[in-house]
């Protein structure tokens, strides 16, 4: 299993140094299909100049120790910002989440069967969140709960927003094949 959370502390330096944010690194796929998908954002949004530099920036480091050896066997490198609808993974995530809303795919456990639900956010702590679903009842999630979770773009006038909210611009993406694997037209 890849260490998700080393990747993220390899590259935030280095992504924080191009005055970005480090929001996730998402790993997919196997084999030739493998996708190492690394999220950054700001205040405002990325434009493609800022994904371009993050791309230049990161890539050189998935190919050195001791990244090379999480990251192993060929990959394509997908730099993006999170986008309208961006995943939820950490509890800064869920924090910065408050007051949006998402869908959230809960586990299934020995009392529920798995479910998918869709709410507003409140209250997120280091445990876990509360989620006011659509039908007005509230419902305490831990993280453990949570196998997916991401916010949900609703079209139409919105609540202002305060400013230290993430801004929804388009995402913004780049891609590279790393040195590993020649690229074939």
């Amino acid at each position: 299993m890849v260490d998700v959370d080393m990747i993220v502390r390899s590259l935030e330096p280095v992504v924080a140094a191009l005055g970005l944010q480090l929001y996730d690194v998402e790993l997919s796929g196997s084999g030739r299909a493998r996708v190492v998908r690394v999220l950054v954002n700001r205040e405002g949004g990325v434009d493609l100049d800022a994904i371009a530099a993050a791309t230049e920036a990161v890539s050189p480091l998935l190919d050195a120790p001791p990244l090379d050896g999480v990251i192993t066997g060929p990959y394509a490198l997908e730099v993006s910002s999170p986008g309208l609808e961006r995943p939820l993974r950490t509890p800064a995530h869920f924090t910065g989440a408050q007051g949006e809303t998402v869908s959230v795919k809960i586990r299934a456990d020995h009392d529920r069967p798995a479910r998918r639900v869709r709410g507003v956010v409140g209250q997120a702590t280091a445990s876990g969140f509360d989620l006011t679903l659509d039908d007005g009842n509230t419902e305490h999630l831990t993280y453990a709960d949570v196998a997916q979770a991401r916010t949900v773009f609703e079209w139409g006038p919105q609540p202002k927003r305060a400013k230290s909210q993430r801004s929804k611009s388009p995402r913004a993406k780049s891609q590279r094949v790393n040195s590993r694997e020649p690229v074939r037209p």
